[in-house]
Order: C-alpha cells, then structure tokens, then sequence
C-alpha cells in the first residue's frame, strides 16, 4: 500500500518517495518493520494467549527440561504470520504474482496449522487433526503454485546459455537470448549446465513431452512442499531451533532471489533469469526479520511455542519460495535436517513394525535421540550415551544448517 503511495507522490516531486522502487531499500524496511512487529505486537499475544489459557500440553517422555514446558503459550504462529504479512502489505507490490503466492500460501498454511493446534488445545483432541486432511491442504497449496506457473503468462524464465572460446576452450561470457519462455525448468546443483528441464524424463510421448514435464514438476512439487512442511513440523520441538533454522534458509533464499531476479548477476552466476522473482526478496525479508523477532520470546527458555501454526507455514513457505524461483532441487541440501527428522520417524516407525518392537534411535524425531540416556532404553544406536543439553543441540543443528545453507548457495557456482 505505500509502495503505491510512494508511486503517487512522485508526481509531486516529493523528494526521497523514489526510493520506493529500489528493491533493496523496500526489503530493508520489510524486515525491520517484521522484526519490530514481531517484538512489539508478539509480547501482547503471548499475554493474550496467557489469559486465554492456551498452553502446551507435555506428555513426560523422560527427556531433560521436558516438564518444565508445560502450560508455556503456543500457537505463537500467528506472531510470525502477522510480522511477515503487514510489511509485504505496505510495501510489497500486491500485483506481482510471485508475491501474491506467497502471501496465499502464508496463510493457507497458517490455517491449517491453526485449525490443528485449535482442536488440540481447545477441544481437547491430542492428536489434533487428521493427517490426511493436513495432507489434503499441503497438496491443495502445491497445486495452486504448480498450476499457476504453468498457466500465468508473466511467470517465465530467460535460459542463459555460453560462449565458449575456440581458443580456450573456456565460457567466454554468458547471454540471454530470445524471448522469455514458459518451461518447466529448473536448476540443479553441481552440474556444468545446471539448467534441468523435467520435459527430458517424458522425451517419450513426443509432441506432449511438455505437457508431461509440467506434470512431472506438479508432482514434485506436492512432494517437497509436503515434505520440507512436515519435516519443520517435526523438527519443532526444541527452543529456537525452527525458527533459527528457518530464518538461516530464508537468507540464503533470498540471496538467490536477489541473484536470480537480477539479469546481470544472473549472467555471473550462469543461471537462468527469472523476471519479477527479484519482489519475492522482499518476501523473504518479511519473513527473516519476522523468524529473528520471534526468537526475542522462543529462543531458551522460551516464552511461546510456534507450535503447528507456525510450523507447518514455514517449512511449507520455504518450499513454495524455492519452487518459484525454480531452485526447488536444492532443497534435499538446503532443508537437509527438516527431511532427516522425516526420515527419521519413517525409518523408526517401519523398523518397529517390522521387527515387533525394536527401534533404530532412541526416540524420533531425530532430535529427541540426543535428548535421551543410553540406559534408558534399547536402540540400535545408542550414541551419544549420555542425554545433550537442549541448549547445545539447538545451536548445533543451527551451526549445521548454516554449513547446509553455504554449500547450497556456492553450488551455483561451483560446477
């Protein structure tokens, strides 16, 4: 809204208003207006969900601290999802169709979350609800994207391509020719020409092998947006541990926004130019300042829970952010821990089954093992033998995610 207003002004020769267009100087003052909000505005619901008597129900599963958390306000999701949506809305262009997914799937996802923590903790269900129907609205999400980016005619891609040197034989400079394209491309990492066009795995039915492709991109789509959502839902159960990762991959993703929305330092980085994606930076600063001012009450001994409200929106959101700016296969490095912790119940799940009783990790999600005693119970991986600190793992994780979000980010580059 004051993007447009600043657009307004310029006629009158205010000066300064200009600075409106710069998309560096709109995504700073989305992240301190989140970061602010997040502060200021989440003391007051934290205090309103205090008196409303929302708080965490812990179930004692013998791990360290655990108990002390109990009655600790949740669905602290709504902090995050305010602090993310007011600035995109004042400062965001809300006629970009990147941004506007993202606003979409914010609160899409938000509601799910929301509805699960509700009849959790007000109408008494613990397992809150169904996973099938969280699975129907993270499929309904993937889809809305997947299918807007096929249809949308100003959602499209400018391939680079190289000129090699006849004496060198080295790439000499990287062009952007032709007209912009709709294609189901994208990139992947370590790879000479890192453009992946998912039309090549349905070479086999001809002339509708690009029709094929686009199916294929739906499908994977519904499944990384499914999975990174999951897995950051799993992945919350520790004090500031999904929020400080979450916030460590929005930076490296909006770095490669930035990157990928900016033609010149696309050609530098010899990857695809995406006109229009360089709005979702500020997004993406919307939401890091947003994760960093939640951590103000979530970081240890925290203040307020995310809970699924907040969970399940931000690995979502992460996923739908990198799908736009066609790097959605670099998430399995990026979002490697979220994808772990799915795995890890998975694995634990099937093996317990299988084997009538039996377990490979102490406890599931993977986070839990560390939190546990080897003597306390029997598991086909026992170490470390004594419980870690909460504190220590949490940092831990964030020192991993950081190295993940480096060698994510430098794989466009090195090939």
């Amino acid at each position: 809204m004051l993007y447009y207003l600043f657009n307004i002004l310029q006629e009158s020769g205010v000066p300064g208003v200009r600075l409106m267009e710069y998309i560096t100087f709109r995504s700073g003052v989305a992240f301190v207006l989140a970061l602010l909000l997040a502060i200021f505005m989440g003391r007051s619901i934290i205090d309103k969900l205090q008196k409303m008597q929302i708080g965490e129900i812990v179930r004692d599963l013998d791990l360290e601290g655990q108990l002390k958390k109990t009655g600790t306000p949740t669905m602290g999701g709504i902090i995050i999802i305010a602090a993310i949506m007011v600035p995109c809305l004042l400062v965001g262009k809300l006629t970009n169709v990147y941004m506007l997914l993202m606003m979409l799937a914010t609160m899409w996802l938000g509601l799910i979350g929301f509805l699960d923590d509700y009849l959790k903790l007000r109408k008494h269900n613990k397992d809150g609800m169904k996973g099938k129907y969280k699975i129907i609205g993270q499929v309904g999400i993937a889809i809305i994207v997947a299918v807007t980016m096929y249809l949308n005619p100003s959602m499209v891609i400018v391939e680079n391509s190289e000129v090699i040197s006849a004496e060198t034989n080295r790439v000499e400079e990287v062009i952007y020719e032709g007209e912009s394209v709709k294609s189901p491309q994208t990139t992947i990492p370590f790879v000479k020409n890192n453009n992946f066009n998912y039309s090549w795995l349905t070479g086999w039915m001809g002339e509708g092998a690009e029709t094929g492709g686009w199916i294929v991109f739906i499908i994977i789509t519904i499944f990384l947006v499914s999975a990174t959502s999951n897995g950051a839902n799993l992945n919350d159960g520790l004090d500031g541990m999904t929020s400080g990762l979450s916030a460590i991959a929005g930076v490296s993703l909006a770095v490669m926004a930035y990157l990928g929305g900016h033609v010149i330092y696309s050609s530098y980085l010899n990857i695809m130019y995406v006109p229009g994606s360089e709005e979702l930076v500020v997004y993406m600063a919307a939401f890091i300042g947003a994760l960093i001012g939640f951590l103000w009450y979530n970081a240890s001994p925290a203040q307020v829970f995310m809970g699924d409200t907040g969970s399940l929106t931000l690995g979502g959101v992460i996923a739908v952010f990198a799908i736009l700016i066609h790097k959605e296969l670099l998430l399995p490095i990026l979002c490697a821990l979220f994808y772990i912790e799915d795995l890890s119940v998975i694995l634990q799940v099937a093996y317990f089954k299988r084997t009538g009783g039996k377990r490979i990790f102490k406890m599931t999600p993977l986070h839990h093992h560390f939190q546990k005693d080897a003597g306390t119970v029997q598991a086909l991986i026992q170490r470390p033998l004594r419980a870690i600190p909460e504190q220590k793992i949490v940092t831990r994780f964030w020192i991993i995610g950081i190295i993940l979000a480096a060698i994510t980010f430098v794989t466009l580059k090195i090939r």
